[in-house]
């Protein structure tokens, strides 16, 4: 879907980016890591020719990003970034309709388009379509960009540091809201971020970036089971590795299904909910055994505190 050819920038004759080659799969989510200065921002940005690479080829879908006018491949591509950018003497529906107005659509196929995006990030329309930027929270201003990055139905989604400053409880919301999408969706998207857990926590694949160039690219379980040096064991935090693996996995991996939970006392975990998760739930209620459940709150099994100890498929 998208692809770097040894991909090079540089700024008053420093390199930032050095001989970048990457590939995108269609469908992807791939998340870009790594310090301050390491060129993940500069990549991402690239993509969309905010910023203009110096040499080799970068091509979406088998052709060259510059045989396209620069507001044509944007207009393809949503991009959400961490102050949102919304316009705020427009309300929320107008700021959400940008592109599709742009690209000509019917006023009724933008009025259902926004009402079905409100209605994928939690807000609801009657309430959130006629409000302005300054009447909504901070969580609610980048669900909003974030409907306004998916609008137009782009095939890619670009996001740069989306969440970084919002709390930790509305941040761990989105995530799960934008996971979620990418499920439904399948659409290809590239986030830049500087939390590992954020990354370990979206990517189908992380890349890490330092001075410009690939110092490891796979799967989260890859990058936390076999770092490729200190820097990235460093990056990731060697110290927790057990528990970040277990973030990987869902309680429904481990659980023992049939097995009767309705037997079992206490409020039930559910299946979605990390293994992670259940290890706190584990701790905090000084149980053994848990009874897990799917989203109607049906039982499905049981999730004992040895399960969590099971090597991973």
């Amino acid at each position: 879907m998208i692809e770097f050819q040894q991909v090079s920038k540089a700024y008053g004759g420093a390199k930032v980016i050095d001989e970048l080659s990457l590939t995108v799969a269609q469908g992807e989510f791939a998340v870009l890591i790594g310090a301050s200065g390491s060129g993940k921002s500069t990549t991402l940005k690239m993509i969309n020719r905010l910023i203009e690479h110096d040499s080799g080829r970068i091509l979406i879908a088998g052709e060259q990003i510059r045989s396209f006018k620069p507001e044509e491949l944007r207009r393809r591509m949503g991009y959400a970034i961490q102050s949102t950018g919304l316009f705020p003497h427009w309300t929320v529906e107008k700021n959400i309709a940008t592109v599709p107005e742009l690209l000509k659509w019917k006023p009724t196929r933008i009025r259902e388009r926004v009402t079905e995006l409100l209605e994928l990030l939690g807000l609801e329309p009657a309430l959130f379509r006629g409000r302005y930027p300054q009447q909504l929270s901070g969580g609610q201003q980048q669900r909003v960009g974030v409907a306004r990055a998916l609008a137009a139905d782009p095939e890619v989604l670009l996001m740069d540091e989306p969440f970084g400053a919002l709390d930790p409880i509305t941040r761990a919301s989105l995530q799960a809201e934008l996971a979620r999408i990418h499920r439904l969706s399948g659409k290809t998207i590239v986030l830049v971020t500087h939390d590992i857990d954020e990354a370990l926590r979206l990517a189908t694949r992380i890349v890490m970036l330092d001075h410009g160039r690939i110092v490891q690219a796979g799967t989260p379980a890859e990058l936390l089971a076999h770092p490729a040096n200190d820097r990235v064991a460093e990056f990731i935090g060697c110290g927790d590795v057990g528990i970040k693996l277990l973030g990987l996995r869902t309680v429904a991996d481990a659980m023992r299904v049939g097995e009767g939970g309705e037997a079992v006392e206490g409020v039930p975990i559910d299946a979605g909910s990390s293994l992670r998760e259940a290890l706190s739930v584990f701790v905090a209620r000084r149980v053994e055994v848990l009874r897990v459940v799917d989203e109607q709150q049906h039982t499905l099994g049981t999730l004992h505190f040895a399960d969590l100890l099971k090597a991973p498929p």
